[in-house]
C-alpha cells in the first residue's frame, strides 16, 4: 500500500473544513443579489469600519507587546539552567489553559465588578472604588491574561534547546552577561519570538469573546463586527467580505513576520502545543 494513502483521510478533512469553506466565504464575499459584485468591500472602506479595523489592529498590537515583555523575561527565566523545579513552573502556567476560555474571562469580571475584589481592595487602602469594567484596559487585560501562554511557551521551548555551550564560549571570549544575551541569546531565541508573536497577535485581532464580556458592548472590535453581520444582521455577504479582509490581513502578518525568520524554525517554536 502507498503511504500516500494513509495521508487520504487528512486530504478529506482539509477538504471539506478548510478548502471548501474558504471557497464559500469567496463566493458570498464578492456576490451581491445573485451576480458579481464588490459592492460588499466598498461598504468596508466606510469610516466607521475602517475604524473597527484600525481599533482592532491597535490593541492587538499593545496586546502582543505587553505579551512580549513579560512573557520573554518568564521564558528566559523558566530556560535558566540553574531554575530549579522549571518543569513544575511550566505546569502551573499550563493548568489555567485547561479550563474554559469563557470562564477564565468570566473570572476577570468578578475581579474587576466594581464590588470585585480589587475595587474592595482599593477601598481598604482608602483609594476608593475605580471604574475598571467595560473599559479598554479591562479588555486589553483579559487579552493579555488569555494569550500570555502562547507568548511564554514557543520562546522557552526555543531557549530551551539551545546548546549552553555557546554561552560558555561567548563568556572565554570576554562577552559580559549582557552582551552574551545581545549576541548569543536573543538571536537563537528570534524563531521562539516570532512563533509567539503569530501565535497571540491573530487571535487578538479577531476575538470577540473578550471584549464582549469585559467591555460590555461600550466598544467593537473586528470579530464582533463579523459576528454581527453573520448572526444578527444576516448579511452573509459583508460578513464574508469582512472575514476575507481579516483572512487577507493575517497572511500578510504571517508573511512579515516569516522574513524574521527564513529558515522556517518559528513553527517549531510551538512545540509544547
Amino acid at each position: 500500500m502507498k503511504r500516500s494513502y494513509f495521508a487520504a483521510p487528512y486530504g478529506l478533512w482539509m477538504a471539506v473544513f478548510t478548502i471548501v469553506p474558504i471557497f464559500l466565504i469567496a463566493y458570498y464575499a464578492f456576490t451581491l443579489g445573485g451576480g458579481f459584485s464588490i459592492e460588499n468591500f466598498r461598504m468596508f472602506l466606510e469610516p466607521a469600519f475602517v475604524g473597527i479595523l484600525t481599533f482592532s489592529l491597535w490593541l492587538a498590537f499593545l496586546c502582543t507587546v505587553i505579551c512580549l515583555v513579560i512573557g520573554y523575561p518568564a521564558a528566559l527565566l523558566l530556560a535558566a539552567k540553574d531554575m530549579k523545579r522549571s518543569s513544575i513552573v511550566v505546569v502551573l502556567f499550563v493548568i489555567p489553559m485547561w479550563m474554559n476560555f469563557l470562564l477564565r474571562t468570566y473570572a476577570w469580571m468578578t475581579l474587576l465588578e466594581d464590588t470585585g475584589l480589587i475595587n474592595r481592595f482599593l477601598e481598604w487602602i482608602g483609594i476608593g472604588r475605580q471604574r475598571l469594567m467595560y473599559t479598554e484596559q479591562a479588555v486589553l487585560m483579559g487579552m493579555v491574561y488569555n494569550f500570555l501562554p502562547f507568548m511564554i511557551f514557543p520562546v522557552y521551548s526555543v531557549l530551551s534547546k539551545r546548546d549552553e555551550r555557546l554561552l560558555e564560549a561567548a563568556q572565554d571570549l570576554g562577552a559580559n552577561a549582557f552582551m552574551t544575551f545581545l549576541r548569543v541569546t536573543f538571536p537563537l531565541s528570534v524563531p521562539g519570538i516570532v512563533s509567539g508573536v503569530t501565535m497571540v497577535f491573530m487571535p487578538a485581532v479577531t476575538t470577540f469573546v473578550i471584549p464582549r464580556l469585559l467591555g460590555g458592548g461600550t466598544f467593537m472590535m473586528f470579530g464582533d463586527l463579523i459576528e454581527n453581520q453573520f448572526l444578527t444582521m444576516d448579511d452573509w455577504h459583508f460578513g464574508s467580505a469582512l472575514s476575507l479582509i481579516m483572512m487577507v490581513l493575517i497572511l500578510i502578518s504571517v508573511g512579515i513576520l516569516n522574513r524574521a525568520d527564513p529558515s522556517g524554525q518559528a513553527a517549531e517554536g510551538g512545540g509544547l502545543w
